[in-house]
């Protein structure tokens, strides 16, 4: 059983700004709670108890949220605020850990996740989540990520979690070659490599990479001896491109829906489609966007 995630939150979140200037990108909120409670709650309803934040010094707010604030929530007893006081106390349930680790320098998405390896350890498979994307499972059970680590404890291969995008913007994406045979959704297929960003008449299908996998512990010895790659980082492409030369790596197709929230308009579509069904704010805000249509 898969019992730990890693969530690389060290960045400086570039393509945020300015909003990312003086709070950590996480931390933007969809709706009524930041981008990293989603990607957190994605990973507890997959079976997942140990989270592995991989963070920076400038981003303590995030640590803060998943911290209990003994200050507010006595605040909130003390006036009678019951149900404000139960959805802060349920953040995270009582049986998560959230463990942080540091990232003492910007050196890659590979540096990143192997700097979690004194938690994790070299004998343990591990998910890893890129907390930029939210991936949307409303109605689906399990979730995409329960699938996909089921997938991986059936093959043992590790498993990258891709979705389904326009063929016309494939270039924008690391697009995985499947050799012809693509998965269904809810299925997993061998791969026999990731393009990156290919043009449209060379990419080998329209399956995107989104920022979703499961790994096994020996991931980490790899990466301590990937030499930098691309902008002079360490690549987790790169020690994913050994793992399936030496024993196969498999694509795993989403059921649900991806929202870039590192992409100004990947946000405003997340908040559009989790407003639309927020159980206290839903139907006020469906009447907002009703209004808003009209006025065009």
């Amino acid at each position: 059983m898969i019992n730990k995630a890693v969530l690389p939150v060290a960045g400086f979140g570039t393509r945020c700004l300015p909003a990312s200037k003086a709070i950590p990108k996480e931390m933007i909120t969809i709706v009524d709670r930041p981008v990293i409670q989603y990607v957190v709650q994605e990973a507890v309803a997959a079976g997942i108890r140990d989270i592995v934040l991989v963070t920076h010094g400038t981003k303590s707010a995030i640590e803060n949220h998943f911290d209990k604030h003994f200050e507010l929530e006595a605040s909130l007893e003390a006036k009678g605020k019951t149900e404000l006081l139960e959805e802060l106390r349920s953040i995270v349930p009582a049986d998560v850990n959230i463990i942080s680790v540091r990232q003492p320098e910007p050196l890659g998405l590979g540096h990143a996740v192997l700097c979690a390896r004194p938690v994790v350890g070299d004998d343990e498979p591990f998910a890893v989540l890129l907390p930029d994307v939210l991936v949307d499972d409303e109605g689906i059970e399990p979730n995409d990520l329960a699938g996909m680590i089921a997938s991986f404890e059936a093959s043992h291969h590790s498993q990258l979690m891709v979705e389904e995008v326009p063929h016309e913007m494939v270039h924008k994406y690391g697009i995985v070659d499947t050799g012809g045979e693509l998965p269904g959704p809810g299925e997993s297929r061998p791969i026999a490599g990731v393009v990156e960003k290919p043009p449209v008449d060379e990419a080998p299908s329209n399956l995107a990479v989104i920022g979703r996998y499961v790994l096994p512990g020996r991931i980490f010895s790899l990466l301590a001896d990937t030499p930098p790659g691309a902008g002079n980082e360490i690549q987790l492409t790169d020690a994913i491109e050994t793992l399936r030369r030496e024993e196969g790596v498999d694509a795993w197709r989403m059921r649900g829906k991806t929202y870039d929230c590192g992409h100004q308009l990947g946000y405003l579509e997340a908040i559009l489609a989790y407003g639309r069904r927020h159980a206290r704010y839903g139907q006020g805000f469906r009447e907002l966007l009703t209004r808003y249509a009209g006025e065009e």
